[in-house]
């Protein structure tokens, strides 16, 4: 019965930056692997970034050298640090969790966040 809660979200323009949280509810973030992902109207959603338990980190091309995911297991969160923002980047951020690492990064976590939208203006 696991939840997880993003927040952090909002509006920045073209080449400013954002800090998005996860954090859970009712369990420690310390039992599972974490993502990120996005989605933008009219697109599939798409891998943002992954971390593992231990500390492993995974991303998609086009947020790689960008965006830095990191955790604190002590604190139960997840973080997604987004520079240089692009107008590109504009979707909604959700949160994920399971238990495997891999199942993370292919998209097939059995927990998922309400998501946090983020806008990046021109």
């Amino acid at each position: 019965q696991v939840q997880v809660v993003e927040s952090g979200g909002g509006s920045v323009q073209a080449g400013g930056s954002l800090r998005l949280s996860c954090t859970s509810t009712g369990r420690t973030f310390s039992d599972y692997a974490m993502g990120w992902f996005r989605q933008a109207p009219g697109k599939e959603r798409k891998f943002v970034a992954a971390i593992s338990r231990s500390g492993f980190r995974t991303y998609g091309e086009s947020v790689q050298g960008r965006f830095t995911i990191s955790r604190d297991n002590a604190k139960n969160l997840v973080y997604l640090q987004m520079n240089s923002l692009k107008p590109e980047d504009t979707a909604v951020y959700y949160c994920a969790a399971d238990m495997s690492f891999s199942t993370v990064v292919a998209g097939d976590s059995g927990i998922w966040g309400q998501g946090t939208q983020v806008t990046v203006s021109s």
